[in-house]
């Protein structure tokens, strides 16, 4: 669904382990890293978008993790230009997020990025809370700053 301004509704999911380590995966071919994230679709609420995208992008279902929080509002990021498909109609300029922080409750063996037909990605590792800011590409920048920094108390009061 993407929105009068040109915004695709999505989730992104910022999933913890016991240790506090987040869950950083790589796009399929690439060096490029991410949290895992998805389009919500028409008719359907971002919970179960979260579920769905969990679920195709990691293989792990609502019984691998417990949600802890979700962002207050949708987090916006813009596109770049050379990245926006402009013979597409409507015309995507960017995501809007709704984010949610997820613990797991399950053996991270349970982790299987091969669980779609098309996978999202071939690798993953869990990283230092902060560590995504500085990894991923640069336009999602400011949104994972904002999404972190919103589940910063929740992980670690010290930090907020």
């Amino acid at each position: 669904m993407i929105d009068s301004q040109g915004y695709r509704a999505n989730v992104g999911i910022v999933l913890y382990n016991d240790a506090g380590q987040l869950l950083w995966c790589k796009r399929c071919g690439q060096d490029a890293w991410q949290f895992p994230q998805g389009g919500i679709s028409e008719n359907e609420s971002p919970e179960d978008a979260l579920y769905r995208e969990l679920k195709e992008e990691t293989g792990l279902s609502r019984h691998d993790v417990e949600v802890v929080a979700s962002s207050k509002k949708g987090l916006k990021y813009r596109l770049p230009p050379h990245l926006v498909r402009r013979r597409c109609f409507p015309k995507c300029i960017g995501q809007k997020q709704r984010w949610f922080l997820l613990r797991m409750v399950s053996d991270e063996s349970r982790i299987d990025l091969q669980n779609s037909d098309i996978p999202e990605f071939d690798g993953w590792a869990w990283v230092d809370y902060w560590q995504p800011i500085n990894d991923v590409v640069f336009f999602k920048r400011k949104v994972y700053q904002r999404a972190l920094t919103e589940f910063a108390p929740i992980m670690n009061p010290a930090v907020a």
